[in-house]
């Protein structure tokens, strides 16, 4: 009974691949899982009849699917799953004894070698296999073990040749200076003790979601800074606290009253900024209204905090007091809308700090994606950061008008967005914008030839005029909301004999620019790639070329075979679904109304996060991350654009499995490619970690990041950590101990690595998910403290929580 029983579930296994494997081979994919169901269901029907050979037809159909495996996928233990792990298992149940006992013309010793003897081969087989599995846990073709060479005769550890002092003692701004390298000079935590870190306190900001009132991409990405003797952050609604930094304790809380919205497409707030003015020296020149105005505001804050809010308002508190600095704007707030055109329900956002330097506020804006087609302006505003009066906007539509407003003007509609952090070298008197794209994002027929310009362009500006000094575009005619997501970093490199102050600007698409930040010039090379222009959207003049870095992560084509799941089933559905949409082998696959497969999706290689370096050494330390997406647009009938394609009623972004684009010919679904079991489609790693060295671009080292416990298959949370290689959603910071910190990963656990191997050497779980870039400061007490806020990722799932943590050595 045993025999026919395993028979049973050999055949049925075989049948059921057979009608899924026949309907890929149909479509034209691989024909391979037709010939493993026949394999499966000849040997379960003669297994049914409690013949032997059953199991020699097992063993043999073992064989060739694992040589079709090793054909397919290589030495990959990952992508072995989907083709083998079900039917090993199934084979391993079918050569046990009592079952073998039970077959009609079972040999009287089933163990000794004979090529007839079905019991031997798949016994055999079976232990082959394992064999191979086991010695495939020591093999990773994704892992590059290397190490990155430290500069031998370094220079001054802690200041950069452009004079900016590199954080210690403190962590003055959100990249720990307005340079953005997320880099500490402190090295008491390093490489030789990074394993006794503790917790030294955790605080609890009590701000925590409200499923009635707030997004469900709720998120509490902050990085904290730590200046004036007090760590100051904010929370999702925009609460800003100040701690000790030694003890955790609150100092003081301010809470803007942030107006609450299920409806914000991004319910976050990145971080605050800071500004000392008890130096301030009014110029020879100055208006005395202006300079009275500005004593003013410094005798009632000579310290201040400012920050921005969700519901779009600017405002400043006292660094010491949290107390509102009034004399700032209208009462101690600017009003961020006022003047801005196509405002919607929760279309206008500010979710990024401002950019803080010694005398400007410079801000962007965050503007929901693909909720209406016509949308506010993403124009950049310069504010005086003692008044908050408006010094300079500037406009991509129309970028050589930076003079402020008039009253009773409004600002360009529509124009490209700066949503993410800015960067700033007051020494050259720039600042560096990362522009994303226009609404919609996926449309582009009535863009004008200057917004095209300025889409997916970094642009330098002149700090004091907000006059445009040079641009670069990063890519052309974006049809992917391919933004520059990352705050850009600025650091020195050798080039042709001499430091040169450069600018690395990391991309959704994985290409990182290298230029000179004086000139927008590349010091890497670039190259451009041919890509096709067939599109079925009427009036869409896609570009034939896109450019492509020297120094990249965008990953290779995707193949069929690249198609992962946890069984056959969801693989095959996979390889499926990737033969029934358009895929044209690049990442500049234009979306189309038949569905296409856009690789890397929109989430970005690289992402708010950014990537951090180690400027001494001329190191970077990236968190690339892999994952990929359905794009499908659906026409409007013509004359009808406010027609609702995926509901009937409630704010455009509401609308669900799509974003309505309202008053523009195309609603647009953008889904991430998963199987039907909740898992991705494309082959794991879905991130890694990298070390680069920035003097050739070369990458020394690489590894899988995150492992997959807490993730759910088919709703149930996986509680194995195995290694795959997890979504990345955060930022690394790097010190001169020589350890690189990340909480990222989709896993809640925080990990310090050896920058110049990569290899972990401490971590620690988190209460809650560390979506958040950690930073490090000296206290009071003299220990170094590493810190992470810890409070989830609504959209990806991670454990919700208000934690910020910090930990030292005991």
């Amino acid at each position: 009974m045993l025999a026919q029983f395993g028979g049973l579930l050999s055949a049925l296994l075989g049948a059921a691949i057979l009608y899924y494997g026949g309907r890929l081979a149909l479509v034209g994919g691989s024909p391979f899982y037709v010939i493993m169901a026949l394999g499966l269901l000849i040997a379960g029907l003669q297994m049914m009849r409690r013949r032997q050979n059953g199991l020699w037809i097992y063993a043999l159909t073992l064989v060739v699917s694992f040589i079709w495996t090793l054909y397919e996928v290589g030495f990959d233990k990952w992508q072995w799953i989907p083709r083998g792990a079900l039917i090993v298992f199934l084979g391993l149940l079918l050569c046990l004894p009592p079952v073998v006992k039970s077959l009609r013309d079972a040999p009287l010793r089933s163990w000794k070698p004979a090529l007839t003897s079905g019991p031997f081969a798949l016994r055999a087989v079976v232990a082959a296999i394992i064999v191979l599995g086991l010695v495939s846990w020591f093999v990773d073709p994704v892992v590059k073990q290397g190490t990155l060479t430290p500069v031998a005769d370094a220079s001054d550890t802690a200041v950069d040749p452009s004079g900016v002092a590199y954080p210690a003692e403190d962590w003055v701004a959100y990249g720990g200076t307005n340079l953005g390298q997320r880099y500490s000079a402190l090295s008491d935590i390093n490489t030789s003790n990074v394993s006794g870190l503790k917790v030294a306190w955790e605080h609890h900001t009590g701000d925590l979601r409200k499923a009635d009132e707030d997004s469900g991409e709720y998120t509490f990405e902050a990085t904290p800074i730590k200046v004036n003797g007090l760590l100051y952050f904010c929370t999702p609604h925009n609460i800003i606290q100040a701690l000790d930094p030694v003890t955790g304790d609150l100092a003081w809380s301010f809470d803007p009253q942030m107006e609450r919205d299920p409806q914000y497409q991004h319910q976050t707030c990145r971080g605050v900024s800071y500004n000392d003015s008890t130096g301030y020296a009014a110029p020879a020149d100055a208006d005395p209204a202006k300079v009275q105005a500005i004593e003013a505001s410094i005798a009632e804050c000579p310290r201040r905090i400012v920050a921005s809010s969700v519901d779009a308002r600017l405002y400043a508190v006292n660094a010491d007091t949290g107390a509102l600095c009034s004399t700032f704007g209208d009462n101690g707030y600017v009003d961020l809308k006022a003047q801005m055109p196509n405002l919607e329900r929760a279309t206008y956002q500010q979710t990024s700090a401002p950019l803080v330097t010694d005398d400007l506020i410079v801000l962007g804006s965050a503007i929901a994606d693909n909720y209406y087609e016509n949308n506010p302006s993403g124009v950049i505003r310069a504010y005086d950061v003692r008044t908050g009066q408006i010094i300079w906007k500037f406009d991509a539509k129309k970028p050589d008008e930076t003079a402020p407003l008039q009253p009773g003007e409004m600002y360009e509609p529509n124009s490209a967005v700066a949503w993410t952090q800015f960067s700033a070298d007051e020494g050259l008197g720039l600042v560096y914008i990362p522009f994303g794209n226009a609404s919609p994002d996926q449309v582009g027929i009535s863009r004008s030839e200057v917004e095209e310009q300025m889409v997916d362009a970094l642009a330098a500006l002149d700090l004091k005029t907000g006059q445009m000094v040079w641009h670069f575009q990063t890519a052309k005619h974006d049809l992917w909301d391919r933004d520059i997501p990352s705050q850009p970093v600025l650091l020195s490199l050798p080039h042709n004999g001499e430091d040169v102050p450069a600018i690395l600007v990391p991309t959704k698409i994985g290409n990182i620019w290298v230029l000179d930040r004086r000139t927008g010039d590349p010091i890497l090379p670039m190259k451009e790639m041919k890509v096709s222009t067939e599109t079925d959207i009427e009036g869409e003049q896609l570009s034939p070329v896109q450019p492509m870095s020297s120094l990249t992560f965008t990953p290779a084509p995707l193949t069929e075979a690249d198609m992962w799941g946890t069984t056959p089933f969801d693989q095959i559905q996979c390889r499926l679904d990737y033969r029934s949409i358009r895929y044209d082998g690049n990442p500049f696959t234009p979306p189309t109304k038949t569905g296409s497969l856009v690789w890397p999706g929109n989430i970005g290689v690289f992402n708010w996060g950014s990537v951090a370096v180690d400027p001494v050494n001329h190191w970077m330390i990236a968190t690339p991350q892999y994952l990929g997406y359905r794009y499908q647009l659906f026409p409007r009938p013509e004359g009808d654009y406010d027609k609702r394609m995926f509901s009937n009623g409630g704010a455009a972004g509401e609308s669900k499995p799509g974003n309505e684009n309202l008053g523009g010919p195309y609603a647009v679904s953008i889904k991430h490619l998963r199987s039907g079991l909740g898992v991705p489609c494309n082959t794991p790693p879905w991130g890694v970690r990298v070390g680069v060295d920035l003097t050739d671009g070369s990458t020394a080292w690489k590894y899988r990041n995150g492992t997959v416990a807490g993730q759910k298959i088919a709703g149930i949370k996986f509680p194995i950590p195995f290694e795959m290689g997890m979504l990345a959603h955060g930022g690394t910071l790097t010190t001169a101990g020589g350890v690189a910190f990340t909480g990222a990963a989709l896993d809640d656990i925080i990990r310090g690595y050896d920058m110049q191997t990569g290899k972990t050497l401490w971590k620690m779980h988190l209460p809650a998910g560390g979506q958040a870039t950690p930073m490090t400061y000296r206290g009071e007490d003299g220990k170094q403290y590493i810190v992470i806020a810890a409070g989830g990722h609504g959209s990806l799932g991670t454990t919700p929580g208000d934690s910020v943590i910090a930990y030292t050595l005991d």
